[in-house]
This record gives C-alpha cells, sequence and structure tokens, in this order.
C-alpha cells in the first residue's frame, strides 16, 4: 500500500468516526462538507440563541419532545432546520412561523415534512429559495433492538430453485393426500353400501321398497311395519 492510499484511508477512518458523533440533523445541512466547519446544534433556546444571537422569532420554537435544531450560515442568509417529532407540532409551529414573517424580505421560511427551515438576514430571495430546495426531510428511524437485515437486491439462482423445489413438493403433497382422502372415503362408502345389501333377504331393483311380487322372489312384508299396526 502505497503512502497516499495510507492517507486516504486514514481519512476515510477519521470521516466515519466524526459522521457517527455527529447529530443525524446536521448532516442534512446541503452542502455539508463545508457547512460543518461553522454549523451549529441546538437543542435548547438558549444554545440555538448562542448561534443565532437574541432574535424574537426563536423564541417561537419550542423544544419541548426532542426538537432539535442545527444552523449554519451560507451566502443567501443564515439556515435554520428545526425537527420537530411530530407532523402536527411541525405543522403548529410553521403556522406561528408564517404569522411573523409574511410580509417581510429579510426571513424566507418553509415546512419540509416534520422541518421547519428559517433562512435569516436574506440578501437574496432567490439564492434563498434555492438553499431551501437543498433541504430534504430524511427520517431517522431507530429499533429498539438490532436492526433487521437489509433485503438483498435480486435472488440468486440457489434460492429460486429452494423456491421452486418447495412449491412441487408442496404441491405434490397435497395431491397425495387429497388421492388418499378420496379413496378412503370412497372405500368406506363402498362397504356401506355393500354391508347393507347383504343385510337385504333378496336383492330387490327398487331399492327395498314395497313392489309386487310378480316374480315370486320378493320376500313377503312383515306385518309389524304396515302403517297403522
Amino acid at each position: 500500500m502505497t503512502a497516499a492510499a495510507m492517507l486516504v484511508a486514514v481519512a476515510a477512518c477519521f470521516a466515519q468516526v466524526r459522521d457517527a458523533d455527529t447529530p443525524a440533523l446536521m448532516l442534512h445541512l446541503p452542502d455539508y462538507d463545508k457547512a460543518v466547519q461553522n454549523a451549529g446544534y441546538a437543542t435548547d433556546s438558549k444554545a440555538l440563541k448562542h448561534y443565532l444571537g437574541q432574535r424574537p422569532e426563536l423564541d417561537l420554537i419550542d423544544f419541548a419532545g426532542g426538537t432539535e435544531a442545527v444552523t449554519a450560515p451560507y451566502p443567501s442568509g443564515k439556515l435554520l432546520i428545526v425537527e420537530y417529532s411530530t407532523p402536527q407540532a411541525a405543522e403548529d409551529a410553521d403556522a406561528k412561523f408564517q404569522g411573523v414573517v409574511t410580509g417581510r424580505s429579510d426571513i424566507i421560511n418553509r415546512r419540509i415534512g416534520n422541518y421547519e427551515a428559517i433562512v435569516f438576514d436574506v440578501s437574496d430571495a432567490a439564492a434563498a429559495n434555492e438553499l431551501l430546495d437543498q433541504v430534504h426531510y430524511q427520517k431517522d428511524v431507530q429499533w429498539l433492538g438490532d436492526a433487521p437485515a437489509k433485503p438483498t437486491r435480486g435472488v440468486s439462482v440457489p434460492q429460486m430453485a429452494s423456491v421452486l423445489f418447495s412449491s412441487v413438493l408442496w404441491l405434490v403433497g397435497c395431491g397425495v393426500v387429497a388421492l388418499a382422502g378420496g379413496g378412503l372415503a370412497g372405500w368406506l362408502y363402498w362397504r356401506r353400501i355393500k354391508q347393507r345389501r347383504a343385510g337385504m333377504g333378496a336383492f330387490s331393483d327398487a331399492g327395498g321398497m314395497t313392489r309386487l311380487n310378480l316374480d315370486g322372489f320378493t320376500p313377503e312384508i312383515v306385518p309389524d311395519r304396515l302403517l297403522g299396526k
């Protein structure tokens, strides 16, 4: 390994450590690699005012319920991204800001998902809106335990073969069970008919019903089975 390759590897390791220690919300700053040098992270009003100064608009931010904010300066103004824990909280905050900044040219705000993105000290409205276009809401899902493995793209040939073999085996097994069950039911029905016929005194094509004894083969009707007896 050359010296240049070693330096690149070491820099990558330091970058991974830095990203692991950096709040997830700060990673969503536009042009993060440059903005992070002057960025600030806050979870309360005091820390936020340390980065942005005493601005009355900052008093509208309620940090209860896990609200967090990041800010960084850009050529078009100072960007503030506030993440709320629920869409309802973000909607309420956006309504408050709209009531304050409407008609002002030095502040531009926009709700983006659960974010309330605000640009202070706007020098160019078009550039400030372009900056807000670069802010994308990305929800960070945190698992209580180990996160499930990410699904792999596509299916390998052995996996497909295993699925097909299992499907064919299942269909064949169901067919065998159906045939065996049908054969057993038919055999039991045949046995029942055979036993019933064996119990008859003589064969009757009338199915055991009363008929005229014209041929002399039908047994006499037992009197106690006649109606009214």
